[in-house]
């Protein structure tokens, strides 16, 4: 099926500060895939990269064949760590506009999943709480039929009791032909629902592969394989 990103020899810097070094990756098609590391290891700065919010220092980014622009945004889907809509907005305007921006945009599903999570269609972000306001940005991107979906800590913020919910939200509603891409350093949550996991630390890839082959080979499960292996990890 090919690979649907690919970064090669990418570099990427805050001044003396190296964040990505000579990163050579390909994410291929069709398949949930973790992109697993704590926090400040490189996770943000590479969505960024595929999402053309950030250029690289030197080394090139292709998304489909293509290099990061306006054609790509059209397939990716991306759920940034931050919450971006604006609080004075009803839930019903937002998704008309993104209905209206987006092409691939599916507004039955987002009214599915606005039922499903509980979430009313008239009410103001301003009176909404953090994770409900995280729940209607997480249908905005689940509701479209992209071929890759960024997602930048979907989980970080939620309650862990509500978490396998969201993440159930999400398996249910994304194209099954895409790619889905879920940034995390919340392993134990994620690895279970992955095909493929790529770990990054220190702007280096340490290991990039299936998962049950992974398990299979070093008899642990990832998030147990980096605290005692590599001894990178931590809640």
């Amino acid at each position: 099926m090919g690979n649907i990103v690919e970064f090669k020899n990418v570099y990427k810097s805050y001044g003396k500060k190296e964040v990505l070094i000579d990163l050579n990756v390909s994410i291929p098609k069709g398949k949930i895939i973790g992109l697993l590391g704590q926090n400040g290891s490189g996770k943000s700065t590479m969505i960024k990269l595929i999402n053309g919010l950030l250029q690289p220092n030197k080394g090139e980014i292709k998304i489909n064949g293509m290099k990061p622009s306006i054609k790509t945004k059209k397939i990716v889907s991306y759920l940034p760590e931050r919450t971006y809509l604006n609080d004075w907005m009803k839930v019903k305007d937002i998704l008309s506009f993104f209905n209206d921006f987006y092409e691939d945009f599916d507004m039955q599903k987002s009214y599915e999943m606005l039922k499903s999570l509980k979430i009313d269609k008239n009410e103001k972000l301003k009176n909404m709480s953090k994770g409900t306001k995280e729940k209607v940005q997480l249908i905005l991107v689940m509701s479209r039929n992209a071929d890759l979906y960024i997602l930048d800590e979907p989980i970080g913020g939620v309650d862990p009791a509500i978490r396998n919910y969201i993440l159930k939200t999400i398996l249910n509603n994304y194209n099954e032909n895409s790619t889905l891409l879920i940034a995390t350093h919340l392993i134990s949550e994620i690895e279970n629902i992955c095909d493929d996991v790529l770990v990054i630390s220190d702007g280096q890839i340490l290991l990039q592969g299936n998962v049950d082959e992974i398990r299979e080979e070093k008899g642990k499960s990832i998030d147990i394989l980096f605290r005692e292996e590599f001894k990178c990890w931590g809640n």
